[in-house]
């Protein structure tokens, strides 16, 4: 897991309305550029960057594109800065 590029994901505001319209579940990619209000090519340049941090799967079904959530590097994510805050209920 590479952090940096997580936190660079996450301090990105469209990157998180991504994300937030991704807790809903699997979404093609035209539902999801109409959900967030763009147009398939500019969220194509958020969904790189999403990628490329692990935050998302993509898969392809016939003509389409789905995304979903990555759980798993959310998690480490949150493990991770928990560790860095010191949280005492993550501690072994």
């Amino acid at each position: 897991m590479a952090i940096q590029e997580i936190l660079s994901a996450l301090s990105n505001p469209i990157g998180r309305k991504i994300l937030q319209t991704l807790r809903q579940g699997r979404i093609s990619s035209g539902d999801l550029a109409n959900a967030v209000g763009m147009t398939p090519q500019a969220l194509s340049y958020h969904l790189a960057k999403l990628k490329r941090a692990d935050l998302i799967y993509e898969s392809k079904y016939k003509n389409y594109i789905y995304y979903e959530l990555n759980l798993s590097v959310l998690d480490e994510a949150i493990f991770w800065l928990s560790e860095l805050k010191g949280d005492k209920d993550n501690e072994a």
